[in-house]
């Protein structure tokens, strides 16, 4: 077993969170896999200077995540689930792409409206700043398990009714069929981690704190127009990425 290494406290960030954030750090690596169990919670105190309280909450919050159980008189146990991979192509489809995986795969559209394209979004669809565009607000889940959450643009000229085809369809490649775009491409992914906001708390069912993983993505159709830009967040406790050529 991989003793935990001493810690520097990071300003503005819970204690209890940064040891949570170490401890997942050690499940991913494979540093508790000889034993199947977190080191006791002692061991994890005086590892990382504070008090057996922290360690508790930090496991508690992890406990939360569905990344360890406590049973009473053998400690702490990992409890792995498989994650689902995520691929990333030039032709790059949620439900494919994670149906393949699981039994039931669902789309669901938390909100949508029409708004005027801030700087951010009229760079990624090359259009000019303030022009409509329609915003998607939705959740994927696989077999009942909140995989992400995401903000989707698309420019409204081309695309009204956008919207109310996911809501059918529950798919984001359906509903473009529905207005006219058979194939789309992958033209950029940005990949980047950082902790769970709240509203990933509440959506996608984690604990302050969680790490979540964000892409930043543009679709392009066959001719290379931009269609659509989404900015999407993933437990990663749940989902890995598979880059493929």
């Amino acid at each position: 077993m991989t003793e935990p290494k001493s810690m520097e406290r990071q300003k503005g960030v819970a204690l209890w969170r940064q040891i949570a954030d170490r401890i997942r750090a050690s499940i991913a690596q494979g540093d508790y896999d000889a034993t199947g169990m977190v080191p006791p919670e002692m061991q994890l105190a005086e590892a990382f200077g504070v008090n057996r309280h922290t360690v508790r909450s930090a496991l508690a919050a992890l406990g939360q995540e569905g990344l360890v159980r406590s049973v009473q008189g053998r400690g702490t146990l990992i409890d792995r689930k498989d994650k689902f991979s995520f691929p990333i192509a030039r032709r790059t489809r949620f439900t494919e792409g994670i149906g393949e995986q699981a039994r039931n795969v669902e789309g669901l559209l938390l909100s949508s409206g029409c708004e005027p394209a801030d700087a951010e979004v009229a760079k990624w669809l090359k259009l000019a700043v303030g022009a409509p565009v329609i915003r998607l607000e939705a959740l994927r889940k696989a077999d009942g398990r909140a995989l992400s959450r995401s903000t989707t643009w698309f420019p409204a000229g081309r695309f009204d009714g956008i919207d109310a085809a996911f809501r059918r369809t529950g798919s984001i490649t359906m509903a473009l069929m529905e207005q006219g775009v058979s194939d789309y491409l992958r033209d950029v992914t940005q990949v980047s981690a950082t902790h769970a906001e709240p509203d990933d708390v509440a959506q996608l069912a984690l604990t302050p704190g969680a790490i979540v993983l964000v892409t930043r993505a543009l679709n392009t159709d066959l001719d290379g127009i931009p269609i659509q830009y989404a900015v999407t967040r993933f437990p990663a406790d749940r989902v890995e990425f598979t880059i493929m050529n």
